[in-house]
């Protein structure tokens, strides 16, 4: 236990908490603009939004062509305070350019929907501002993370999610659609204030590593980004082609909760990438941080799991309505996915992430969703909704270990 205690004592030596806890109200940011801008918006205003939304999250994972994530990576792995100033430099630059050329291409494909939804160009417009105020954000929030500023991490992380759900509140209120699109398109560039000209000034490029290999990670990083959201979407629409749309809405609700357990593990590893990255070398290291990393999430995903099952259609019944209490063995068997989830996937994609190896990370995404289509195609035909639940399960299970199989690997390679 001494090994887990000097593990959590670090964790907040390095500020971890601020970045556990920025992510938190992040996400729960996100969660109340979604609620409120449901409930004020007309059907037909709120259905064109999710359209181009969708579309949003398709281009996001390649912000930069993976520029920021490279800038996470490697800037974590050098320890020379002028090479990561270099690098930010020649990422921010480089990354700018490719930016410009993908929201470009995200404002093109409005051409596709213009004839069936005539105000959809407008909306699009300022999505694609979004996408490039996402851009200096995620920029600005990488650099702050390879200095080790944590603290500025999260204030940065704050100040945008809490003053933009703020904003769009506001403006969604008094102005409607036009006012959300407003907060939603500005309110990244509030990171602009944090942004640090004193790296970029006479700052030579000067750095060791291959820039090849720096965008082949961010391609790889933006890829594997695409495919796990894929896996999350793919369940539903080969549930709504083999089923009907209730047998979507019982699925959805069954899978909300145990889906965002998994936003434990993430935010925790998340903190800790920059450590991760420094110690990509460090056999000891990467081995005590898996051991300690299980003796936290162990128990965790034990209790999670031992109260949804005696709780299961009461927790269903508090959430949902009592409707949707049937749904709890698809909700016990997702659940049991998910958490497992964290245990493997979770904890090995990201270890692989940070030691630079994110082709496997793509490769095992890709054949993560094969499996899951493949299964579909098979149990939901037998066993309905539930057939779903154990397809998307399996499929992560599979994939977890294949991961982890790639990282003991990966670690018995270590000297």
């Amino acid at each position: 236990m001494k090994s887990l205690r000097i593990f959590i004592d670090d964790f907040f030596r390095n500020k971890g908490q601020h970045v556990f806890f920025s992510l938190l109200i992040a996400k729960i940011c996100a969660f109340l603009g979604s609620l409120f801008i449901i409930r004020i918006l007309p059907e037909n205003e709120f259905g064109i939004l999710s359209i181009v939304a969708s579309v949003f999250a398709i281009f996001t994972p390649f912000s930069g062509f993976g520029s920021q994530q490279s800038l996470l990576r490697f800037g974590s792995v050098t320890f020379d305070h002028a090479e990561k100033k270099s690098l930010a430099k020649y990422l921010l630059m480089k990354g700018f350019f490719y930016q410009i050329l993908l929201s470009a291409i995200f404002l093109l494909v409005s051409f596709f929907y213009i004839k069936k939804y005539e105000d959809i160009f407008y909306i699009f417009l300022l999505f694609t501002i979004r996408l490039i105020g996402f851009y200096f954000l995620n920029h600005i929030q990488s650099e702050f993370r390879i200095f080790g500023n944590n603290r500025g991490f999260a204030r940065i992380t704050n100040v945008v999610n809490v003053f933009g759900v703020i904003f769009l509140l506001l403006l969604s209120y008094f102005f409607g659609l036009n006012g959300y699109l407003f907060a939603i398109a500005f309110t990244p560039f509030l990171a602009l204030f944090w942004f640090n000209k004193e790296h970029y000034r006479s700052v030579a490029e000067s750095f060791s590593f291959n820039k090849k290999e720096i965008w082949s990670y961010g391609l790889h990083a933006s890829g594997t980004a695409l495919l796990s959201d894929a896996l999350f979407s793919a369940d539903v629409l080969m549930l709504s082609f083999l089923m009907n749309e209730t047998s979507v809405a019982n699925y959805k609700v069954a899978i909300l909760i145990p889906a965002n357990i998994t936003f434990l593990a993430l935010t925790f590893m998340q903190s800790d990438f920059p450590v991760l990255a420094k110690n990509f070398k460090n056999k000891v290291f990467l081995t005590d941080y898996i051991a300690n990393y299980y003796k936290i999430f162990i128990p965790i995903s034990v209790l999670i799991f031992a109260v949804g099952f005696v709780f299961k259609a009461e927790i269903l019944h508090l959430f949902f309505s009592n409707k949707y209490a049937d749904n709890s063995w698809i909700f016990i068997v997702l659940l049991g996915g998910f958490c497992m989830n964290m245990l493997l996937r979770n904890l090995y994609g990201n270890l692989l992430s940070a030691v630079g190896k994110m082709k496997i990370n793509t490769i095992v995404s890709f054949l993560t969703l094969f499996l899951l289509l493949l299964f579909s195609a098979f149990l939901v035909s037998r066993f309905g909704v539930i057939g779903m639940a154990i397809s998307l399960s399996l499929s992560m299970i599979i994939g977890g270990f294949l991961l982890m199989y790639s990282f003991l690997i990966y670690l018995k390679d270590l000297k």
